[in-house]
């Protein structure tokens, strides 16, 4: 039987998968869970070649502060050095992300494996 790491926070439980560290956000991303999850957030991301998959899919509800972490993400990524994904397949959480126009930059996958089989599908450039 295979365990996976606990989660580091209650909103956030991080692990490595096919050469990614993935961030699986979890509950509600709201402000207090975004505070507990900005310094992992920012240690995964250090690296000019961050290779990054944060995955919304237990996510159950998103607001303005999950769309900051995000961004954040998008921002300390290069496109030219780094790899970021995104795994949402909630429909409000995409339609949220397609109004605010993050679905351009960093395009959403709707599972975890699909993030990870396509090398080239990246965030696209700021």
């Amino acid at each position: 039987m295979r365990y996976g790491p606990a989660p580091l926070t209650r909103h956030l439980r991080v692990h490595q998968d096919r050469g990614h560290t993935v961030l699986e956000f979890r509950g509600e991303i709201d402000i207090a869970a975004a505070e507990e999850i900005v310094p992992h957030l920012d240690a995964a991301t250090a690296a000019s070649d961050a290779r990054v998959v944060i995955d919304l899919t237990r996510v159950e509800f998103f607001d303005c502060s999950g769309l900051r972490l995000l961004f954040r993400a998008r921002h300390r990524v290069p496109a030219e050095h780094g790899r970021l994904h995104l795994v949402c397949a909630h429909p409000l959480t995409l339609r949220m992300l397609r109004i605010t126009g993050l679905t351009r930059l960093l395009p959403p996958h709707p599972t975890l494996d699909a993030a990870l089989e396509r090398p080239g599908a990246t965030s696209g450039p700021v």
